[in-house]
């Protein structure tokens, strides 16, 4: 490996550990300068017996003692119990949820590559078409209309209206729905970073020369219009991987799927400081790595690319 990836690669590594640090200490402190506490307002639960789990989770210790706990126990990775769902590790729940999110997210984010890819590919190669203007219309509409309006149409055309696909994302065939919500907005935006950069691509020198050469025309579309108009779509392809699996918060309540959003919306509801904590670190670290992974496969794509 070349001496420069590789230093460059280090130091977004070290770069990664100190965002994810701040995130667990940003996160931390800001759980418990919230007013109140995990067990304040449950009714069966006396003032004592609050004390008392208060004590058992260590959560009568001092903030910087228990902060420093925390960092041990993360560099372990332990997450510590839930504060709610009593005898459970929040680790256990998390992955519990990571399993339906992570093979949500990775379908509705492979189909949204391909297909964003090939209508932007095929937009461009028949610019100003009618097929061109009708592929920026509907591209344009579905990076306006939100997830969560996306979700409740798809939920009452095909699951109420038409009856034809399910409503609870927890029954066989359910994840269709949730699948097709989460696509339709990175389709739309990686068929317009497509089209947009294989538009400036075919305008090259080289893809002129290529052409006043003879190079075959399918040679010149696949072998360096395509491939080199990739490279923004990859850019974005990382993070837009780490934002489906950690951004379905709302489609996962929508669809009622059993996923790690689902369990993350419930722990900021139950103040479940363990579950919020840990299912943050988790979630950040997953969008850090995205991030790194994306950086490298530039040089992947295009050995030209100096990493620095």
């Amino acid at each position: 490996m070349n001496p420069k990836t590789l230093k460059y690669i280090v130091k977004r590594l070290i770069l990664a550990v100190f965002t994810v640090w701040v995130v667990i200490t940003v996160t931390f402190f800001i759980m418990h300068a919230v007013p109140g506490g995990p067990f304040v307002g449950e009714k069966a639960i006396s003032p004592a017996a609050q004390k008392a789990l208060e004590s058992k989770y260590g959560l009568d210790k001092p903030v910087m003692q228990q902060y420093t706990t925390y960092l041990k126990d993360v560099l372990q990775f332990r997450f510590g119990p839930s504060l709610k769902q009593r005898g459970r590790m929040v680790i256990d729940i998390m992955f519990d949820g990571l399993r339906t999110s992570v093979k949500l997210g990775v379908v509705a984010a492979l189909l949204a590559l391909v297909s964003g890819v090939v209508l932007g590919a095929f937009a461009a190669l028949h610019r100003n078409t009618v097929l061109d203007r009708v592929i920026m219309v509907i591209t344009t509409a579905f990076v306006s209309m939100p997830s969560f309006i996306m979700g409740s149409l798809l939920l009452v055309i095909f699951a109420i209206k038409l009856q034809v696909l399910p409503a609870n994302g927890a029954t066989p065939g359910g994840l269709v729905l949730p699948i097709i919500t989460l696509m339709l907005y990175p389709m739309a935006y990686i068929t317009r970073l497509t089209r947009s950069s294989m538009l400036d691509v075919l305008g090259q020198d080289y893809i002129r020369t290529a052409k006043a050469k003879g190079v075959p025309y399918n040679r010149i579309i696949f072998g360096h219009a395509l491939k080199n108009s990739l490279i923004p779509v990859i850019t974005y392809f990382g993070p837009m991987l780490a934002y489906i699996v950690t951004g379905s918060l709302v489609v996962e309540q929508i669809f009622a799927v059993p996923g790690i959003g689902r369990a993350f919306v419930s722990s900021i509801i139950n103040r479940d400081y363990m579950m919020i904590m840990g299912t943050t670190i988790v979630l950040a670290t997953l969008i850090v790595l995205m991030n790194l992974v994306s950086d490298i496969l530039y040089k992947v794509v295009d050995p030209r690319i100096t990493l620095e």
